[in-house]
């Protein structure tokens, strides 16, 4: 394919990892051969790794960069922490050369001309060209905005976007998994917003996260924008859906909890396009979804994974990011991957561990994370500055995690968080690291002590 600064989600496939990324070539793919079977996908544009390596090479970057990645030791998190900044703060001041500015606000207004309007809300979000791959989820590694509205907005979301291929655990993250960050570019996705500030969103998987079993579709949901889900900030509701009832008509839902989903992420106007408000308790009480929207997410997932698996050849669950439009009521598929967990797990076993006493009452009850035990000593860290205390081997207590502490969860013997679900960051990169993890306990950060 000819190297262009844009594309259009219908001219990609699933082989253009190379060009947009990972996420953008799963919209892709999915945009032109599921959209036509029942899957819903807001439209959009990928800005493509040329365009990343375009603006890279007119700012004169790679060797400032290279110098002050010199000498990096990950396992400092102090020194880590500094030279991310200074790279970060390096490609925000940089300018997007005018062929490629032109390039991306043509395509913006093209978008915004096919929702009827004169500049349409849109999400940005980053699509590394390494990532969504068997074994490496880069999961929350770089950046996301919502609600960008106008030129100005949307050339400084994309500058940031750039910028977060450098975020501390974005750096941390490709070091152990053995990227060589000049052979990492990364593509940024422009997508048609969903109104779910006026409804719901949340995240999907074709598998059961915990065992493997390949029969259900986990669904978890909150009200509002997705960010705090998987932020951890809010317990979602969680749906398990049944598939060979789903495929023979009957009825799939096997399991509903209701989560507490105390807040929810809305849009606002000013600087700063989201905020996080309160639910009322009559809607905390209720489900976000009905079991009809449930069932019919659950499809649209199964149509995906079957989808991937045959361009795979090879079984592949599907982690997957919905929103629904408050305005239309359509649930709509808005990202895809395939999970990385039980996707690189060759043999089929199944482990369990149990203590050889129990005590009598638990200290403290959650969700679990993988089935392991562990055993350490207790570190309670309430805010993210203070995670150079934290010592190898350590439980850490916390009250939600996100990418930032991914330098120190990946030596923690177990991780312990107030809030969040199966589907929270913390959930996630536990289950990729191995490390057992409880989450949503509501109050470990008080019931527990350094």
């Amino acid at each position: 394919m000819k190297q262009k600064y844009t594309y259009w989600f219908k001219e990609l496939s699933i082989k253009d990892v190379s060009l947009v990324g990972g996420k953008n070539a799963a919209l892709g793919e999915m945009y032109r051969k599921l959209v036509p079977l029942g899957v819903k996908i807001p439209n959009g544009f990928a800005v493509s790794a040329y365009a990343y390596r375009h603006f890279i090479t007119a700012n004169d970057f790679e060797k400032k960069i290279q110098g002050i990645l010199r000498g990096l030791n990950t396992a400092n998190v102090a020194d880590l922490a500094r030279k991310g900044n200074a790279i970060r703060t390096l490609i925000k001041s940089g300018t997007i050369p005018q062929d490629m500015k032109q390039d991306i606000l043509k395509q913006y207004h093209a978008l915004s001309r096919q929702y009827g309007t004169e500049n349409t809300d849109v999400a940005v979000r980053s699509s590394a060209t390494a990532e969504d791959l068997p074994g490496a989820s880069f999961a929350g590694q770089q950046e996301t905005y919502l609600n960008i509205r106008g030129e100005q907005a949307l050339l400084e979301a994309v500058k940031k976007c750039i910028a977060s291929l450098f975020t501390d655990r974005a750096i941390s993250y490709r070091v152990d998994k053995g990227f060589d960050y000049a052979k990492v570019s990364l593509s940024v996705g422009v997508q048609k917003m969903v109104r779910s500030d006026r409804a719901a969103s949340g995240v999907a998987f074709t598998i059961d996260t915990e065992t493997g079993f390949d029969k259900v579709v986990v669904i978890n949901s909150v009200y509002g924008l997705g960010e705090l889900i998987v932020q951890g900030i809010v317990t979602p509701d969680e749906y398990i859906v049944f598939k060979p009832s789903l495929a023979a008509g009957a009825s799939p839902i096997i399991s509903h909890t209701l989560g507490k989903k105390n807040v929810k992420m809305v849009y606002r106007s000013g600087a700063k396009p989201t905020a996080v408000a309160p639910v009322p308790e009559r809607e905390r009480a209720r489900y976000a979804l009905s079991d009809a929207e449930v069932a019919d997410l659950a499809a649209q997932c199964v149509l995906i994974e079957d989808h991937f698996s045959k361009e795979h050849g090879h079984y592949t669950p599907m982690d997957i990011e919905w929103a629904k439009d408050g305005v239309t009521g359509t649930v709509f598929i808005v990202q895809a991957r395939p999970e990385t967990v039980h996707a690189g797990r060759k043999e089929t076993v199944y482990e369990e561990y149990a203590l050889a006493q129990k005590p009598k009452q638990p200290l403290l009850t959650g969700i679990a994370i993988g089935m392991k035990i562990a055993s350490g000593r207790v570190r309670v860290i309430k805010d993210v500055k203070d995670i150079s205390k934290f010592k190898k081997g350590e439980i850490l207590v916390t009250e939600i995690t996100d990418p930032d502490w991914e330098p120190i969860m990946k030596i923690a013997s177990a991780i312990v968080t107030d809030k969040g679900g199966r589907t929270s960051h913390a959930a996630i990169v536990s289950r990729e690291l191995g490390v057992p993890c409880i989450v949503g306990t509501g109050s470990a950060t008080r019931m527990l002590r350094t």
